[in-house]
């Protein structure tokens, strides 16, 4: 009885020292911007991110706000001092502005991280009828 109840006492004391500890995650920004484009172009972008925690950080989870922006989150835990990143595919086969989020679902301290990318993607091939001559059969 006094063995267990020792134990007990070592065990609960030991769970008091490790719930002290916990992962935090600094991302070096939390917004890109693509800027103008153009259609079809590599769409591929990278959050840089630091865990600046005290314990392993784990990305659970990593959701785009839409299918045409496809996350990809590290698969082992990062250690303390460690980085490492989450790489970002926007579809650019389709024209015009875009703004979507990436939300980032982990075990640290900030556990909800929202990143966002923005840009226009434009195609070059399409016909600007504002600049197109007037054609001379046309008055």
């Amino acid at each position: 009885m006094k063995k267990s109840l020792l134990f007990l006492l070592i065990l609960v004391g030991l769970q008091g020292f490790s719930q002290d500890k916990k992962a935090k995650i600094e991302f070096k920004q939390i917004e890109i911007d693509y800027g103008t484009i153009e259609k079809n172009s590599d769409g591929t972008r990278v959050f840089e991110f630091t865990n600046t925690g005290d314990a392993p950080l784990i990305i659970n989870k990593v959701k785009s706000s839409c299918g045409c922006t496809i996350p990809s989150k590290p698969t082992k835990p990062i250690m303390p001092g460690q980085s490492d990143k989450i790489t970002v595919k926007y579809n650019t086969h389709r024209a015009g502005p875009f703004r979507k989020t990436i939300t980032v679902y982990s075990n640290a301290d900030n556990n909800v991280i929202i990143l966002k990318i923005r840009g226009k993607v434009v195609d070059p091939k399409a016909v600007n009828l504002k600049r197109a001559k007037k054609s001379p059969m046309v008055n």
